[in-house]
């Protein structure tokens, strides 16, 4: 029986300020830090052995594959990154202030862009490789996405669009090596886990709006052998 671990990368520096943080290239702050050494500490406990650590290419969730990777003793497993495991691409509210932005549009259109299914935010009209906030600059679209074809970079998504987009990865790479029997660990962002969460347990539209996942807290799959979840833990909770 195959296993399938899902970590949301620690607090970024940005989830500590409140702002949207989406594709630009964060650091953990010193709490995501430590959550993501304490998700590795909760994995040696169950004893997992992985096979495969597959993280976005974002420094955020990297980060936090290999602090707990390294907490669970398998800082040596074969790992591979991809952008379609990044956050959801959050348009031109990337850098605003989750509450600077309510009072600018209204509580009720924010919490919309944020939360709902099909709902696209305000959308970037240019990328470029650099973001500036409070003084900091911070990589955006750099050559991290020098491969990626030709008009598949966002200028902002929904969850449906991020669902979209995650899946041909999941398909190619994370289901062939469940398939296979081997134990998979993937470290990456809110949203992008949401997606696979959606499709893995086949959630509604309406009821994905009403799933959290929290920083540095594994989810734990075990799928029979046609694929379908045979058992589901959180720990940490």
């Amino acid at each position: 029986m195959a296993k399938l671990v899902l970590i949301r990368h620690g607090q970024s520096e940005w989830n500590a300020l409140n702002l949207f943080n989406g594709w630009v290239d964060t650091k953990l702050s010193e709490q995501g830090i430590q959550q993501a050494r304490k998700a590795g500490e909760m994995l040696a406990a169950e004893g997992i052995q992985f096979d495969q650590a597959y993280t976005s290419v974002l420094t955020r969730a990297i980060t936090t594959l290999h602090l707990a990777l390294e907490e669970a003793g398998q800082l040596f497993i074969p790992e591979a990154k991809s952008w379609r495991l990044n956050e959801r691409h959050y348009g031109a509210l990337q850098g605003l202030n989750k509450a600077d932005a309510a009072e600018k549009w209204g509580a009720d259109q924010v919490l919309q862009w944020r939360r709902s299914y099909d709902v696209l935010p305000p959308l970037l009209t240019e990328q470029t490789e650099t973001v500036e906030v409070l003084g900091k600059t911070y990589a955006a679209f750099d050559r991290r996405y020098a491969d990626v074809p030709e008009g598949e970079l966002p200028f902002g998504e929904n969850l449906k669009v991020t669902l979209e987009r995650v899946l041909p990865f999941w398909a190619s790479n994370i289901e062939a090596d469940l398939k296979a029997g081997k134990n998979v660990i993937i470290a990456a962002h809110g949203n992008s886990l949401r997606a696979l969460v959606k499709h893995i347990e086949n959630i509604s539209d309406d009821d994905i709006l009403k799933v959290e996942i929290a920083n540095g807290q594994p989810w734990i799959y075990d799928f029979d052998a046609d694929m379908k979840v045979a058992d589901k833990k959180i720990i940490g909770e």
